[in-house]
């Protein structure tokens, strides 16, 4: 069953037949395996049958509705696995707890603690009562705030405990509900050590003093003293503590009652002291030397002499100021010139004594308690004081914020009721109303006790921490009737329950993160004993909660749990705003008494308290939470909880692609947004990676990225391969660190579906403005050609788009992300201007650590008419004024005869051309136009050579260095009276060769060859035979009848090679300008063949096409 909706975040549920998804938690309650495999015999639904294999009927979902248990987890949970074991399992009773007793009475108990006890009194007489209202103010409208957004998120729907983690978790994602959890763990972890120091200082300076183990020589050790006896015993207790939780929780919480009940008991007491101390003030004596407060400790008459009999004799407090119990002994100058005085500590509500005590009386360390208003007489600046003397001493130096750092933990614990929502008969309806009455309670009984503190209590018992001028009583009892001692056992059995309780919390919290899966490193945390009790996270908690004691004063203590609390709460009042502001359909609370701006407004006060607290504490404590955040969204476990990031995210995805419609990008904000088309095999997986290789190295443009693919067929049938290669196409990414989307398109064939990507790719204004693919390998050998028409016609639709295009041949050979080159050069043959796209990729790739090593070097061509050395200095300085470093050179080309070799180059291809026309006649038009053109064929090899029906033309060709052969280019006229079989051509560089098929007798074989020579490149005379030469005009009536247009491209194409190879072949990468197509769609078959000629012989080449407009600028 699915009553614990925690159990099921993880989304392992099966996937959902037709949808290809992982399942997500199933929504409806109570679904059972039993229940999905029901047959629906009935005749009235058969119309929804199908349906109802996955989803329920409407009656079997009222009925699991009505059916839903939210069994209590924590430590309730644990204590029935304890109850149960070894015997049969109780059927478990719904939950019945209402507001009292289930929310109201927890959260009073978790927020009365031990400052209220053992810091408040004093907090009021440094402060002042004025000073000290703003102060409670202040902190409890911050806890207020945060209780109205908590109260609007608990009640949008079921929240199992979990508290403000479950809350934070699943409003604002796995990221923040693991940093703010975590930090809220820590929070309680020193909770837990604040209310174990606050027992120790009970217990030491209250019940049994004696119990000491360090000891003091002088009073200047007492300080340090204390420290190291709050160390041991605290250390003693936090094990006892810990056992105590160990052994089993339900001790801890059948006992909760009675610790209540003390908290409970001793705020009685302090209201009935108030009321009795108007009419009949208590007997607590102050003794003053001048206006300085003396402790208690040393002396029992409050005066320097006293009279025994006739006789005056000197009193205790005469020998703690001067040399001997005699007369005439040497005294303090400062005890000679004052007198001691007496008076009431306690003067009572009727005294009128709140004035005095209205204003702040901030201390510094060492200073010693004055009244103010008294006599005295003062001496010369600069005396030192005695720290010997029974003065009462100020130990430590006061300030506003630090009170407010030590006051805010009085405040804490507002979060009771929400974790114990599995408990509560109605959650939704009592987790507001008594967590806001609670806060509303205890607001008052602070708010109040100020005002009755500055108005029942003189201010130097005030300002006593420690109450040594009131012989060592709690401050705060001294007011409380029947007897101190109600106020200070009940603080002690409050303070030890509130311990045990956090010892008891914390490692559940920690508990609930690690089952999360959110933070890898913690889930060992996760396990514990057969009843599901956190071993290991108690063992980390009670280690952490010992730094805390080791610390062993409370009010350093105090601010550091101020730090993570108050960070818990500022993001439950950010998650509430962040909801409400996004309008999420799923938002709707049953509380409606909120809004964002108190949201908001909760939120500023929580990151103002915890800077007015202590700032570095509060930068700690956000890297502590930033570092946290970092490590769950780089390594941490990805979860889908429908938080309101993710609607943030959407959000503001909206509204910047709105923004973005409003115009084309500036040319300074021009990236290479792409568009990657890769191909799939049969197994769905990408058939070149290296081009996700290639857009990881451009991505230092930080554009977007699309890689899409096209299948063939229909999409019903071919959805579950279309997923299986989104699929393949993400891991891919992932590997190659390609940060972008991926889309795959059915199509009936490739034209559209490459056509629809184009179109439809991006959404609004982010859309691709580059199209990435790779050169169509082997295009001469496909038997349909419909390879090279797709790449002709992907070209001219990026034209038309307004796209830059770049392809990428021999693709196989380009560097993946792992590979480094140490030297090398990115040539740049600059052509024509593209927008200066040629100038922006070499840029792009140097910031990438493959190519980072390699220079920049840039190439332009010169014609007859231009001034190289003008060009040349133009082109330096067009870079320096782009900020672009490269190497500048202008190659001249001059006019020169068309070469023999670019006419035969033109007469192969336009043969190859005539036979790929034949493919769109019918057949007996088709077999009339092969046997002419085979006719025409062998005439002129019968001219040539009547005895041979193989003619090879050797035209010798400068290569850079080496006179190796090349592979041939055959070009085979079949004759064939079926069909034409496919011309067959050498293949590009790093592409396989193909199979020469044997030579059959009916078939005529036209093979030339080419022969490379350094003669023919430098335009020398070149070592040609005689018989080679008379082989060339007997062609020259073929030549005759070729198209000249076609062989000006080609020789167009072989000379800037010539060029290319010479100057770049050691380069690790080309780029240079791709011509556009022919207008005339019967030049197509042309084009890819100047293509081919004009990339001949280089390993890694990038053709780039500009899309019509300025990439780059010298504009600042």
């Amino acid at each position: 069953m699915l009553n614990n909706l925690t159990d099921c975040e993880d989304g392992d549920g099966g996937a959902n037949p037709g949808d290809g998804n992982p399942k997500e938690s199933s929504p409806f309650i109570n679904s059972t395996d039993t229940e999905k495999g029901k047959e629906y015999d009935g005749k009235n639904m058969a119309l929804f049958e199908e349906e109802m294999d996955t989803s329920p009927m409407v009656s079997s979902l009222l009925s699991g509705l009505a059916n839903y248990t939210n069994l209590p987890q924590g430590s309730r949970e644990h204590e029935e696995a304890e109850n149960n074991e070894g015997g049969k399992k109780k059927p478990v009773q719904a939950p019945r707890m209402g507001t009292f007793m289930g929310v109201y009475l927890p959260c009073l108990q978790n927020i009365f603690g031990v400052i209220l006890f053992l810091r408040l009194t004093w907090v009021v007489g440094i402060a002042g009562v004025m000073e000290s209202f703003c102060m409670v103010f202040i902190c409890c409208s911050c806890t207020m705030l945060t209780a109205i957004s908590m109260s609007a998120i608990a009640t949008n729907g079921v929240v199992p405990a979990g508290g403000s983690y479950y809350m934070i978790s699943r409003s604002l994602g796995p990221e923040f509900g693991g940093a703010v959890g975590l930090c809220f763990y820590l929070g309680t972890t020193f909770a837990g050590a604040m209310y174990i120091l606050g027992t120790i200082e009970i217990l030491l300076a209250y019940l049994f003093p004696a119990m000491a183990i360090f000891k003091a020589e002088d009073a200047s050790g007492e300080a340090a003293a204390m420290l190291n006896n709050m160390r041991v015993y605290g250390t003693c207790v936090l094990t006892c503590m810990a056992t105590v939780v160990f052994v089993g929780v339900k001790y801890v919480n059948k006992f909760a009652l009675v610790f209540l009940g003390c908290v409970i008991l001793s705020i009685l007491a302090i209201y009935a002291g108030v009321i009795k101390s108007a009419f009949d003030p208590p007997n607590f004596p102050i003794c003053l030397l001048g206006n300085r407060t003396l402790s208690r400790h040393g002396f029992d008459v409050c005066a320097k002499l006293a009279w025994e009999g006739n006789e005056t004799v000197t009193t205790r407090l005469w020998g703690l100021f001067c040399s001997s119990r005699f007369l005439n002994a040497t005294c303090d100058e400062y005890f000679t010139r004052n007198n001691v005085t007496e008076i009431q500590g306690i003067p009572g509500a009727a005294s009128g004594l709140i004035k005095e005590n209205l204003w702040s009386s901030y201390l510094t360390k060492g200073v010693i308690v004055e009244r103010r208003g008294m006599p005295s007489v003062g001496l010369a600046d600069g005396t030192p004081v005695d720290m010997d003397h029974p003065y009462v001493f100020s130990d430590m130096t006061s300030y506003f914020t630090l009170l407010v750092g030590i006051y805010f933990p009085s405040v804490t614990g507002i979060m009771a009721g929400s974790n114990r929502s599995g408990d509560l008969r109605d959650a939704q309806k009592s987790i507001p109303t008594g967590t806001i009455l609670a806060i509303a309670t205890t607001s008052a009984v602070y708010i109040s006790s100020v005002v009755l503190f500055g108005a029942c209590i003189e201010g130097v018992v005030l300002r006593d921490k420690f109450g040594e001028a009131v012989n060592g009583n709690l401050v705060v009892g001294t007011l409380a009737w029947p007897s101190p001692w109600v106020i200070v056992i009940g603080s002690f059995f409050s303070t030890c329950g509130a311990g045990l309780q956090s010892l008891t919390g914390a490692p559940r919290l920690l508990q609930a993160i690690s089952r999360d899966g959110i933070v890898p490193f913690l889930q060992v945390f996760g396990h514990g004993k057969a009843n599901g009790e956190p071993t290991w996270a108690l063992l980390l908690t009670a280690c952490i909660c010992e730094i805390g004691i080791l610390i062993a004063s409370l009010d350093e203590v105090a601010p550091i749990l101020s730090m993570f609390f108050l960070m818990c709460y500022m993001f439950v009042n950010l998650a509430c705003a962040v909801q409400t502001l996004l309008r999420t359909p799923n938002w709707r609370p049953r509380f409606r008494y909120y809004h964002w701006t108190l949201s908001f407004l909760g939120m500023s006060l929580c990151l103002a308290l915890m800077f007015i607290c202590s700032w570095y504490y509060a930068l700690v404590a956000m890297l502590i939470a930033g570092l946290i955040y970092k490590y769950i969204e780089y390594r941490g476990a990805e979860k889908e909880w429908g938080d309101g990031i993710r609607g943030l995210s959407l959000s503001a995805a909206r509204y910047a692609l709105l923004r973005l419609e409003e115009g084309p990008p500036h040319t300074k904000n021009w990236r290479p947004q792409l568009l990657v088309l890769v191909r799939v095999d049969q197994d769905q997986n990408v058939v070149h990676p290296q081009l996700l290789s290639l857009t990881s190295q451009l991505k230092a443009g930080k554009g977007l990225t699309i890689v899409g693919s096209v299948l063939e067929g229909t999409f019903l049938d071919n959805h579950p391969q279309a997923q299986r290669a989104e699929e393949s196409i993400r891991r891919l990414m992932e590997a190659e660190k390609v940060k972008g989307f991926c889309q795959v398109v059915i199509s009936s064939n490739l034209r559209d579906g490459v056509s629809h990507l184009i179109q439809s790719g991006g959404l609004g204004g982010l859309q691709h403005n580059t199209v990435l693919v790779g050169w169509p390998r082997n295009w001469r050998q496909k038997e349909d050609h419909q390879t090279w028409r797709n790449f002709i016609e992907l070209v001219r639709e990026t034209t038309a788009g307004h796209l830059a295009l770049l392809v990428t041949k021999n693709v196989s050979m380009f560097p993946g992300n792992a590979e480094r080159f140490s030297e090398g050069s990115i040539d740049v043959w600059w052509i024509v201007h593209d927008g200066g796209m040629l100038m922006l990729l070499p840029f792009l790739l140097r910031h990438h650590k493959v190519w980072r090593k390699c220079k920049m070097r840039i190439f332009t061509v010169a014609q007859m008419d231009d001034n190289s050395i003008q060009m040349k200095k133009d082109l330096t300085t067009f870079l320096y004024h782009l900020r672009i470093t490269a190497e500048v050179e202008v190659v001249e080309m001059h006019e020169s005869d068309i070469s023999a070799y670019t006419y035969e180059k033109t007469l192969v291809m336009e043969q190859r051309s005539q036979i790929l026309k034949q493919m769109h006649l019918t057949k007996n038009e088709r077999e009339r136009e092969i046997q002419s053109i085979t006719d025409e064929s062998r005439g002129s090899i019968r001219r040539k050579n009547p005895a041979n029906t193989r003619l090879r033309l050797n035209v010798p060709e400068e290569t850079a260095g080496d006179s190796e052969e090349k592979p041939e280019e055959e070009v085979q006229l079949i004759h064939d009276q079926s069909a034409p079989s496919c011309p067959s051509s050498s293949p590009s560089p790093g592409e396989e060769p193909e199979r020469e098929g044997e030579a059959d007798p009916e078939k005529v074989h036209l093979t030339w060859t080419k022969d490379k020579s350094v003669a023919e490149k430098n335009k020398g005379p070149s070592p040609v035979s005689s018989e080679g030469i008379k082989d060339f005009f007997s062609m020259k009536p073929e030549w005759e009848n070729l198209n000249q247009s076609n062989v000006r491209r080609m020789h167009t194409a072989v000379r800037l090679n010539e060029v290319i190879v010479k100057k770049s072949r050691d380069a690790k990468l080309v780029l240079l300008n791709m011509p556009g197509p022919p207008r005339n769609r019967n030049g197509d078959e042309n084009y890819m063949e100047f293509l081919e000629v004009l990339t001949e012989h280089l390993d890694r080449v990038m053709l780039v096409r500009g899309g019509g407009r300025e990439v780059i600028t010298i504009y600042s």
